[in-house]
């Protein structure tokens, strides 16, 4: 049974609390580290965590439908196959936010689609087979928007590897940083 990649109902930027039940938590934990490379890697870890492999699937569903989840699938280095990925940033106005949101949005190359406090507000990856192709969506982005695109190649690869306190919140994180929001 097929997970979806990634979630057609997400909105980037917006103020998503991050609400998991202990069972969500335990899947994100398990899943952040490594998805098992076998037949039928959902039975695996559902298996592990005690849930069918239906269960296991249908809440990865829930999660990407929600937001919570933005993408879930594997990560590769993409200039191995020739691909190129992109970080991009557009300034864009309050009053167009959301507009520009979807359409930004739209490509199936966009991942990683954030909002922040600086005049480059609107922050995203394109990742593309090609770099042709990557210029084609950074072209169609600026053409449907009407705003230029900063884009800025990869040029090196670093391997940060990010682990957010899931299953046991914290309290200092609970006190210093308030409530975790998915932005």
């Amino acid at each position: 049974m097929p997970v979806p990649e990634r979630s057609q109902d997400r909105l980037p930027g917006a103020d998503n609390a991050l609400r998991l039940d202990p069972m969500d938590r335990r899947i994100l934990t398990r899943l952040h580290g490594g998805f098992p490379l076998v037949d039928r890697p959902f039975a695996q870890v559902a298996a592990e965590l005690g849930l069918s492999e239906d269960g296991l699937i249908e809440r990865l569903r829930r999660l990407l439908s929600q937001g919570v989840l933005t993408r879930f699938g594997p990560l590769f280095q993409i200039e191995r196959a020739g691909g190129l990925f992109v970080l991009a940033a557009l300034q864009v106005s309050p009053a167009r936010w959301g507009a520009v949101v979807a359409q930004v949005n739209a490509h199936p190359e966009v991942a990683h689609n954030y909002r922040r406090d600086h005049a480059l507000n609107m922050w995203f990856v394109v990742g593309a087979e090609s770099p042709e192709r990557a210029a084609e969506v950074i072209a169609a982005i600026e053409a449907e928007t009407g705003l230029p695109v900063f884009a800025f190649p990869k040029e090196r690869e670093y391997f940060v590897e990010l682990r957010l306190p899931l299953e046991e919140p914290l309290a200092e994180w609970d006190t210093t940083f308030g409530e975790a929001t998915l932005n």
